[in-house]
Order: C-alpha cells, then structure tokens, then sequence
C-alpha cells in the first residue's frame, strides 16, 4: 500500500515539474521579442519539461504492471532533434540577418585550426 502512495505521489511531482517547465518555455517563446532569444525558451525550458512528463508516464506504466519503453525512445528522439532544430533555425536567422551577427573570432592563427605557434612546436 505505501509503495503505492509513494508511487503516485513521485508520478504526480513530476507532472507538475514538467508542467511547470512547459509553461515557462511557452511564455518564455510568447515573451521574448528576438528570434534567436525565442529560441531558448522551447528548446532549453521545454525539452526538459517534456523529458519529466516522459519520466512520470514511464514511472506510472511500471507502478501500474504494464511497462513500456515508449517514452524512452520519445525521449532520445526529443534530445536528439531539439538541438538540430534550433541550430538550424539559429543559421538561418543569422543568414536572414534577423538579428544581431556574432562577434567576429580574434585575430589568432591558432584559433579553430590546427596550427600551432613556433614558440609552442619547440617544446
């Protein structure tokens, strides 16, 4: 019987965390006036509130005998496709010139090269 509470009880917190994060991502993309601020709040805020509603439907098919592995693969779908997207849409923004440009890298010959610096390669 007490398992049973407990079940619920960690079947119930997590709906509301994950409710709780899927608000905040939903004004977060309502609130923010910029396309690359917008992009945030759904794919930070909200993967992760739909990550803990994945978990309290999984802990509850388990509590109730019935498992199932479903929200499982849900899950790395999630995890896997919500950075892509918003890198995509993140290039595309800056393409567009929808929003500020990043800043340009320091002038270095070994910054995001293979070069190194001949003080360096005598060592």
């Amino acid at each position: 019987m007490t398992a049973q509470i407990i079940g619920t009880y960690v079947v119930s917190l997590s709906l509301l965390i994950g409710s709780g994060f899927a608000l905040v991502g939903a004004i977060g993309l309502l609130k923010f006036n910029d396309p690359m601020t917008r992009l945030h709040a759904p794919t930070k805020v909200g993967t992760v509130g739909i990550g803990m509603l994945l978990i309290a439907s999984i802990i509850h098919s388990f509590h109730n005998g019935e498992p199932s592995l479903h929200e499982v693969l849900i899950m790395a779908f999630l995890f896997v496709t919500a950075p892509i997207t918003a890198n995509f849409i993140a290039k595309v923004n800056i393409h567009r010139r929808a929003c500020e440009t990043p800043p340009d890298p320091a002038k270095d010959d070994t910054w995001s090269t293979l070069n190194v610096p001949e003080a360096d390669a005598e060592n």
